[in-house]
């Protein structure tokens, strides 16, 4: 079965719920597609935002955020470093990606630019997004090239729309057919399904 897993570069979450997609694919024989999005357009469809403000509910704390991804960094045993979000445009990581994925890449890409946020660090710029690129295979000239296409835009606002009509809030979101499942944690409910133990 082919699984949608719309994601956001700038998600803790998204992150490490990337980190478990090859093992999915292993264990289930799904194929996953890689749909990037902006999480903030995609909430912002649904209405108020709940990282507006202060905290709803401590579950939207900042703190206790970083603390949960560690915990499940541990869990994974995968590295995780809070990143600082002001080292980069969420925005243009996000066309980044949809660049990388017009070019066929968009899974290898995806992770290392994940490492880049949560783990390595550092400031992320439209150079060190191309240097990326070139790490992961890619021609540099034909990245930038596909970065600079306005069409871009587009496509990220059809995820987003595609997203939402399917009934998303949030990311990481995938679907199996019409069954959505929301969050990280509900990776192992989709590898239940996948599996053929649900109904």
């Amino acid at each position: 079965m082919d699984v949608d897993f719309y994601y956001s570069i700038n998600s803790r979450y998204s992150y490490l719920a990337a980190t478990r997609i090859a093992a999915l694919e292993a264990e289930t024989g799904c194929a996953v597609a890689w749909r990037p999005l902006r999480v903030s357009e995609l909430t912002r469809r649904r209405g108020p935002d709940p990282f507006d403000g202060g905290a709803v509910s401590g579950q939207y704390e900042w703190p206790y955020r970083q603390y949960d991804a560690e915990c499940w960094a541990a869990y994974y045993g995968v590295p995780y470093r809070e990143p600082n979000f002001d080292d980069y445009d969420s925005h243009s990581l996000a066309r980044a990606c949809v660049a990388a994925k017009r070019l066929g890449a968009v899974a290898p890409y995806s992770h290392a630019l994940f490492r880049a946020v949560f783990v390595d660090g550092g400031a992320i710029d439209d150079a060190r997004c191309a240097d990326i690129a070139e790490a992961v295979g890619l021609s540099r000239g034909m990245f930038a090239e596909a970065s600079a296409q306005p069409s871009i835009d587009d496509a990220l606002a059809a995820a987003e729309r595609e997203a939402f009509e399917r009934g998303a809030f949030g990311v990481p979101t995938f679907f199996a057919g019409d069954r959505m499942f929301w969050g990280n944690d509900r990776l192992v409910l989709l590898r239940h399904h996948l599996s053929g133990r649900s109904d």
